[in-house]
């Protein structure tokens, strides 16, 4: 029979070094709590003895249990990562043999597509017609995101020796204080030469970013948030605009062109390619769409 007390007990420790040694927040700490206390009460209901008797093929059918009940694949993996945690502490603790959480796997997570704005929609987002200097600036600031596909941390960092306008280039540094230098497109290019023109109308005289608020310092990541959002109410935009949005596009149609996974690892600073092949996704469903409308065979026949 289950010591159900003492599978409660181990659980209570665990939660105690978590708020005591590790110093985890008290949000976190209660994550954990859900996550094993649910898991004490599977081992108890299956008249598992201990956390020691809790086999790996046990930990499988708990899994896919929570996963029939409707659990989602990431809080899935939350669930494991939490048994894992618990499992090392009793490993230090010399209260268990070995870790049966691990190589249990949990269902995939499904990637969400990136959402993309066409071409068309770019097109008329970026037809501004303002020329005071916040619209001028924030011009420049969305023709750069799609031009280059830079983060906008890397965006809001850009100080104005990181730009070289005749030779159409700009140095970021991105995550990991990697630099990397990418093209900037003759509209971007056009955008930013006017907002240099009045940007000494916002900057303090000291100051050295390229972008700035209304006080004159480095613009601030709320304020972009806030101006893309508003331009794509007054441009009429299908859907929000963010930076993230521009840099979707701006992979996804450079993709689409080119097909050169590799350069556009590149262009996005990438570590890992495979974090660049969720575009080949995009690309091929825009392929699909036209092949599902042009193709003789994958037409359907009307009745």
């Amino acid at each position: 029979m289950p010591n159900s007390q003492q599978i409660s007990e181990s659980v209570e420790s665990f939660l105690d070094h978590l708020t005591h040694e590790r110093r985890l927040s008290p949000r976190t700490r209660e994550s954990y709590a859900r996550d094993l206390r649910a898991a004490a009460a599977w081992l108890a209901q299956q008249k598992i003895a201990s956390w020691g008797h809790f086999t790996q093929q046990q930990v499988r059918h708990y899994i896919a249990s929570r996963h029939r009940q409707g659990y989602s694949p990431k809080s899935l993996h939350r669930e494991l990562s939490s048994l894992r945690s618990l499992y090392n502490y009793l490993l230090r603790e010399n209260r268990v043999e070995a870790n049966p959480a691990l190589g249990v796997r949990a269902p995939k997570v499904r990637r969400k597509l990136p959402t993309t704005l066409d071409v068309d929609q770019l097109n008329q987002l970026l037809s501004i017609d303002d020329n005071s200097p916040i619209g001028l600036r924030d011009l420049a600031i969305m023709e750069l995101f799609y031009s280059s596909g830079v983060r906008l941390a890397e965006l809001i960092a850009l100080d104005i020796n990181h730009l070289d306008l005749n030779e159409q280039i700009v140095e970021v540094t991105g995550k990991g204080a990697k630099t990397r230098l990418l093209p900037v497109g003759r509209k971007a290019v056009e955008a930013i030469r006017a907002w240099l023109k009045v940007r000494g109308e916002l900057a303090r005289d000291e100051e050295t970013a390229l972008f700035v608020g209304v006080r004159g310092r480095r613009i601030s990541r709320s304020t972009i948030q806030k101006q893309l959002h508003e331009w794509s109410v007054r441009q009429g935009a299908p859907r929000n605009v963010h930076p993230h949005l521009l840099r979707h596009s701006f992979a996804s149609h450079l993709l689409e062109s080119s097909g050169d996974l590799r350069a556009v690892q590149e262009l996005l600073g990438h570590a890992n390619i495979s974090t660049t092949q969720i575009y080949t996704h995009l690309d091929f469903q825009h392929l699909s769409e036209v092949y599902d409308k042009a193709h003789p065979r994958a037409k359907k026949r009307s009745d």
